[in-house]
């Protein structure tokens, strides 16, 4: 797939391919061979049940830390992981409310 995805991206973005220095891809087998406790879990951010995402990492406001001025955007903070910013945005807004008030 890597291929097809280089070739996709390179449509809307010439040149791109020339610009990659190297690579390295790994099959799903590879993966779990890297790094057995990734075999039947939740790579990103554990398990999604119920008490986890409403607690995780401090209850009821998941971008806050016990360190007064930092704050988690990770894929482990809510609404989990993907490619859509939310978690670093909520962080941030959390911190601006902080810094505002």
């Amino acid at each position: 797939m890597t291929d097809r995805i280089e070739r996709q991206v390179e449509r809307f973005a010439p040149g791109f391919r020339q610009r990659i220095l190297s690579r390295h891809k790994m099959s799903p087998a590879d993966f779990q061979q890297y790094n057995p406790s990734y075999i039947g879990g939740d790579i990103v951010g554990g398990s999604n049940v119920w008490q986890q995402i409403l607690a995780r990492p401090t209850l009821l406001n998941p971008y806050s830390t016990p360190v007064k001025g930092w704050y988690l955007c990770s894929a482990s903070t809510p609404p989990g992981g993907g490619v859509h910013g939310m978690c670093g945005y909520n962080a941030a807004t959390l911190a601006l409310k902080h810094v505002t008030t």
